[in-house]
């Protein structure tokens, strides 16, 4: 996690603007001898599943551009994605060395929901984390899960719908993030890992937004209780 935080830094920092990988997949193509962390890795070129035309990622940097005016202090605070099974709060790495358990991450090099930008969130393919979309990932190249909706509350007491409408299977360690920071557009992007270490690639779903308006707090605010993972 720590090389995956040190090498985004690296390119990005010189350059005047990850925290870490989290998953990709292809049916057959490997097998797991158990539940997969959020290690970064190398892999072949990714394989994709979506409801348009495939493209590979810009090898590019984020274009300068006015973003909407959203408070300076809102951050993700929980994913839903009920079509999987999925609800977790969403905190900042606390460590950056550690990628805790019983949450989701949001990558702060990246924006938040309502910013025009791509919004980066991370979790373990473990049970009660991401596990259920590497699992989903392995069947028509995850097919089945383009036009789901995803939910993204906020700190501000917001709620962000998105559908969707790609998923990127054995995403490469070094050109992972290349699309998510050239977004000029509201996205969201889940990604967990394929496999346990630093030598499996990452899966990726895209979602766009749909819609948006306030929460309810008692919704928005979820307790989390990251832990380490064992």
């Amino acid at each position: 996690m720590a090389r995956f935080l040190d090498t985004l830094r690296s390119r990005l920092l010189p350059a005047i603007l990850t925290a870490l990988g989290v998953a990709f997949v292809t049916a057959g193509l490997i097998t797991l001898s158990g539940p997969a962390e959020a290690d970064p890795g190398r892999s072949p070129d990714p394989t994709r599943a979506s409801s348009g035309p495939s493209v590979r990622p810009p090898s590019v940097r984020p274009t300068a551009g006015p973003s909407p005016t959203i408070p300076p202090d809102r951050v993700a605070s929980r994913v839903r994605v009920v079509g999987l099974g999925i609800d977790l709060p969403v905190i900042a790495q606390p460590d950056p060395s550690v990628v805790p358990c019983d949450v989701a991450m949001y990558l702060g090099h990246m924006r938040q929901p309502g910013a025009a930008r791509a919004t980066y969130l991370y979790a373990h393919a473990q049970r009660g984390m991401f596990l259920p979309i590497l699992e989903a990932s392995r069947v028509s190249e995850g097919f089945g899960m383009i036009g789901m909706i995803a939910e993204v509350y906020t700190s501000d007491d917001m709620l962000f719908l998105y559908e969707i409408d790609r998923v990127i299977r054995h995403v490469p360690f070094d050109t992972g993030l290349d699309e998510p920071l050239a977004a000029t557009t509201d996205q969201l992007w889940l990604q967990t890992s394929e496999g346990i270490g630093t030598t499996f690639p990452k899966l990726q779903i895209v979602g766009k937004p749909l819609s948006s308006g306030p929460a309810d707090p008692a919704k928005a605010q979820p307790s989390a209780k990251p832990r380490r993972c064992g």
